[in-house]
């Protein structure tokens, strides 16, 4: 009986292909925050609002602009931001949009 085995190894250095990560590199770690736990909660304010009933994501667009967008839960108002100013829609857009 003979057995046969399925390589996982990368063509190109032979090394296990399994466990590599591709394409993102290591950043600082931020803490992450809590809906369901006040006490993790940050205290971020909707600017439409002020509910403290926000999301807020760190994110690159795809020109590579970093933004902090923000979404309230309550009345549904939406920011972005970059370098603590606020963006507008079309300018998001544009930075979005693939060339």
């Amino acid at each position: 009986m003979t057995q046969s085995r399925t390589s996982t190894a990368d063509s190109t250095s032979g090394a296990p292909a399994r466990g590599r990560r591709r394409g993102r590199t290591a950043g600082p770690s931020i803490p992450l925050g809590s809906l369901t736990q006040r006490e993790h909660r940050a205290e971020i304010q909707c600017q439409a609002c002020g509910s403290t009933r926000v999301t807020r994501l760190s994110m690159n667009l795809t020109d590579g602009t970093p933004v902090e967008f923000t979404s309230c839960h309550r009345c549904e108002h939406k920011t972005w931001e970059h370098g603590g100013d606020a963006l507008s829609v079309s300018t998001v857009l544009d930075k979005a949009r693939k060339n």
